[in-house]
């Protein structure tokens, strides 16, 4: 019996020991490469089972704790509403009336009848240029012409009645309307030194002072203004040709002057300017209390594309993947206490105006979007959606 006990305990006791677990440090002393490969892979295992607990862990918490931190984020709804687009530009004012008066004839000017800023009419004398007795010449070509229509008046009558020859009357005829040929000449030559304005207009520089010797096409006289028909002229890039024509509506803002006014495309030009592709666009600008000037400097906002029933986003919450496809988050799964799903949705948009963008596609009427905080979470993520 005591031989029994004594082998039990030996064998206790072997057991003991044989069945102690290694250490990681003896089983790497000992370069066992089973051994080595069997401890990582009872590692990965336990790795594992913790991870399973941790999250299972972790989901118990997030049920229980009334305290939890989700991210905050605003939303916006995505509603359908009209846009209009603008092409933006810059142009200059002009007028078709504006212009440089220049002499048609020779001589001194004798005088000048207006003053800078002067309103002037149509047909209006504003300088009168030395005839060099032009004038002398008419009268007397005049008397000349009255004694040759008496006379041809007189031969008429004698023809009329059948006394005279023929000749005769021809000849006083004749020698009549080649005396008022030549007053005609004389009074067009002598009106010529009369300077009028050709339009209803504004004198805004006199440029040469009286006594002056002026030559035709060399001398300027007088600049006249019309501040009534002004108009814009701009260059708009070649690929806005098919929605920028005429009747568009246009925006102009006088930065100088503070002030916009409303207006339409008078005209679209059918030329493509080889040079730098683009086509000019006219538009006509009111200047009723003629603040507007030739060559002032104006933007302009040419209306190129509207639609009745766009949606429009902000154009801060939209990102880029690594593909160029543009995103932004929706919300799913929305709770009674404003948490929810973030959802990222690849979009398709199409032009801007400030800082809204138009999507044509990837979102529906009403869709909810996060706006504060979109760049700051991620796919699939829990939210907690506030309001301001």
């Amino acid at each position: 019996m005591k031989h029994i006990y004594t082998i039990a305990a030996l064998s206790f006791l072997l057991i003991a020991c044989g069945g102690k677990e290694k250490s990681l440090d003896d089983i790497l002393n000992e370069g066992n490469l089973e051994q080595i490969r069997e401890r990582r892979t009872q590692i990965e295992t336990e790795q594992i089972t913790i991870s399973e607990q941790l999250k299972r862990i972790d989901e118990k918490i997030a049920e229980l704790d009334d305290t939890k931190k989700l991210p905050l984020v605003t939303t916006v709804v995505a509603n359908k509403e009209r846009f209009v687009h603008f092409l933006e530009l810059q142009g200059s004012v002009q007028t078709k009336e504006n212009i440089v008066i220049y002499p048609e004839v020779s001589g001194i000017l004798t005088k000048i009848y207006v003053k800078e800023g002067q309103n002037v009419s149509k047909g209006q004398i504003l300088a009168k240029i030395d005839d060099g007795g032009l004038e002398q010449q008419v009268s007397q070509m005049e008397i000349q012409l009255a004694l040759a229509k008496t006379t041809f008046e007189r031969q008429k009558r004698l023809w009329e009645e059948n006394i005279g020859s023929e000749i005769q009357f021809l000849q006083a005829k004749s020698n009549y309307e080649a005396q008022e040929q030549s007053v005609n000449q004389l009074k067009t030559q002598l009106s010529k030194t009369n300077i009028v304005a050709p339009f209803n207009g504004v004198i805004d520089d006199i440029i040469t002072d009286e006594g002056s010797v002026v030559m035709p096409g060399q001398s300027q006289l007088i600049r006249i203004v019309n501040l009534k028909n002004m108009y814009i002229e701009t260059e708009v890039p070649e690929s806005y040709i098919k929605d920028v024509d005429e009747g568009k509506k246009v925006i102009v803002e006088f930065p100088v002057l503070g002030t916009t006014v409303e207006t339409k495309v008078r005209q679209a030009s059918n030329f493509i300017n080889p040079a730098n592709r683009t086509f000019k666009v006219e538009v006509p600008v009111p200047n009723q209390k003629e603040h507007i000037k030739p060559n002032l400097t104006a933007r302009l906002k040419i209306n190129d594309y509207t639609n009745e029933k766009a949606i429009l986003i902000p154009l801060s919450i939209i990102s880029e993947n690594a593909n160029g496809e543009q995103y932004i988050y929706v919300i799913a799964e929305k709770n009674s206490d404003n948490e929810a799903v973030a959802k990222r949705t690849i979009i398709e948009t199409g032009k801007t105006q400030g800082d809204v963008i138009e999507v044509l596609n990837g979102i529906n009427d009403g869709a909810e979007i996060i706006k504060e905080g979109a760049r700051s979470v991620r796919d699939g993520q829990t939210i907690k959606v506030i309001k301001y």
